[in-house]
């Protein structure tokens, strides 16, 4: 059908929006390549568009300079400070970035040059502690993370400005935010049956993570989010989504996302939308019109392609979460630290040697109980990011960890330990081959040499990491490498509380090392095992 087209004199393909326009005196060829298409494909023809340069329906709006001074602890990169300076404009929108670019930070900016606290997160329960420290983290603002010990007394901290931002996951918005639901018997739950906390209305400001999770109305979360949403004070004035899937079945799917940002009357409300551009077979009409409504109004998004030249070739995020497994984790940890006691006070450098040897595997199995802890989050993350249709590459070590994300997700393919060559081969010719195959699970026994992942992927979620940042980058490497089309995203989970964070300190202070090393300073190198001894150490005392 693609070589049929490129024979109508005149086509051109648009790659943006990967639609195909036509000279209006071309339309003869077209029909005769509608015929042909049409013996192994229904055509439909819809309204013939004239596209007039000028048209204001069809206009993209560029993105504004952040004019003002804003205070954040980190200089935005040249596409984030216009990304803050278009919510400041908008303050009821959608940010749609590719994976990696920064929503997050682009949304605190905002936040926080508008004073718009005191601030409610909604987000998936994964991220929750990620939010929290990252609005620390960039602008100093002080965070707290709903459960059952603040269930009760979390409005008095916002009352009285000890906090400025709540953080909630999803599953929770009717725990703390709903006093009853008033269901007549024999009636599905409706919006108007449901009756929220006044406490709603503390909030100045609401964000909402991972946006496309309620574009279905008839879903509850979805009504506890827009109930949530429409509650908020000051002219309900701040409604951030934010989602790099704002589409995933058709344009139905924005209706309630506008409607909880309180855009969809700028529409023409929910019936002029459906008409104008949830018509034909596969509900989207009007495509290009509603692009252009949507940018004007409440939207923008940037891909990783387009901003390229302000990324570094890898970008490494730190996503902290809570493991699932905390009491398994606590155990362990106490036996390290009575063991270190005994190591401390052992004078025998043979013996003492012996014990390093022990304290170092003690203090990696703490890591692998950690990186099961973490599954649970790692799976909820990779439903969303598999719901964009981008491919994504996973690193884990444990083959129990390996084998619960296949139960997960059992369409993945594996590059591990336990494949021959021929069956890595095998996965590798379907992620980079085969656009149905979105999710690669790899470990470092099965990713030496591998090439052709970077093919179609420039994201890795990585469960598991070494103790130094060479092993790392040997990590990153499966998708840094020739043949990468896009900035690579290395998103590196960690759980709350756990070794994770010591591991990731060693690794920097080992890469400072290196890159000392490598302009000819010199750094003092003790051993992995030395340094995570002492840190654990730092904590008994």
């Amino acid at each position: 059908m693609v070589r049929l087209i490129r024979q109508i004199p005149g086509r051109k393909f648009n790659p943006k929006l990967k639609v195909w326009n036509i000279p209006g005196e071309s339309k003869p060829q077209l029909k005769q390549v509608a015929e042909i298409v049409s013996r192994f494909q229904n055509v439909v023809w819809q309204r013939e568009e004239q596209i007039n340069p000028n048209d204001n329906r069809f206009f993209i709006p560029p993105m504004p300079e952040l004019n003002v001074n804003h205070g954040l602890n980190f200089e935005p990169l040249a596409y984030q400070a216009p990304g803050i300076a278009r919510g400041l404009e908008l303050k009821r929108f959608m940010n749609a970035d590719d994976p990696g670019l920064g929503k997050t930070f682009q949304t605190i900016g905002t936040i926080h040059i508008a004073n718009a606290v005191p601030c409610l997160v909604i987000c998936p329960g994964s991220v929750k502690i990620h939010w929290e420290r990252e609005f620390m983290k960039f602008a100093n603002r002080k965070a707290l993370v709903l459960n059952d010990k603040v269930g009760d007394s979390w409005p008095f901290y916002i009352k009285s400005g000890i906090y400025d931002v709540v953080i909630v996951n999803f599953e929770s918005l009717k725990k703390y935010f709903v006093q009853t639901i008033r269901t007549p018997r024999g009636k599905s739950l409706e919006y108007q049956h449901i009756v929220f906390k006044s406490t709603i209305d503390l909030f100045k400001a609401v964000i909402i993570d991972e946006g496309h999770r309620v574009k279905d109305f008839k879903a509850q979360q979805t009504k506890f989010t827009t109930g949530i949403a429409e509650g908020i004070a000051e002219k309900k004035e701040w409604k951030i989504v934010l989602t790099g899937t704002p589409i995933v079945n058709n344009h139905i799917d924005l209706i309630s996302q506008l409607r909880i940002m309180g855009r969809l009357e700028d529409f023409g409300g929910e019936r002029y939308f459906r008409q104008r551009y949830c018509a034909g077979p596969n509900k989207a009409s009007n495509g290009r019109e509603l692009r252009a409504k949507l940018w004007q109004t409440c939207f923008f998004r940037r891909t990783k392609s387009e901003v390229k030249k302000d990324l570094p070739p890898v970008t490494r995020q730190i996503t902290t979460c809570e493991i699932s497994n905390r009491r398994e984790y606590e155990f362990a940890k106490k036996d390290l630290a009575s063991y270190l006691k005994t190591y401390k006070e052992e004078t025998d450098s043979k013996q003492k040697k012996e014990m390093k040897r022990v304290a170092w595997l003690k203090m990696n199995i703490l890591g692998q109980i950690a990186a099961k802890g973490k599954v649970k989050a790692l799976i909820e993350h990779t439903r969303d990011f598999q719901a964009s249709g981008k491919k994504q590459l996973i690193y884990a070590e444990l083959h129990e960890v390996v084998d619960a994300l296949v139960k997960a997700f059992p369409k993945a393919v594996c590059i591990t330990g336990r494949q021959n060559s021929a069956e890595k081969q095998r996965a590798i010719d379907a992620f980079s081959r085969n656009p149905k195959t979105t999710l690669c699970i790899i470990s470092a026994a099965g990713g030496t040499g591998t090439d052709g992942l970077q093919n179609q992927c420039s994201h890795i979620d990585l469960l598991e990491h070494p103790w130094h940042d060479a092993g790392c980058q040997q990590i990153e490497s499966r998708l840094d490498r020739g043949g990468q089309k896009e900035p690579v995203t290395a998103q590196y989970w960690q759980g709350e509380n756990t070794v994770d964070e010591k591991k990731w300190k060693i690794v920097e202070i080992k890469k400072k090392i290196s890159e000392a090393i490598m302009k000819g300073d010199k750094l003092q190198d003790d051993t992995i095992a030395d340094m995570a001894i002492d840190m654990f150490m730092e904590d008994m005392e």
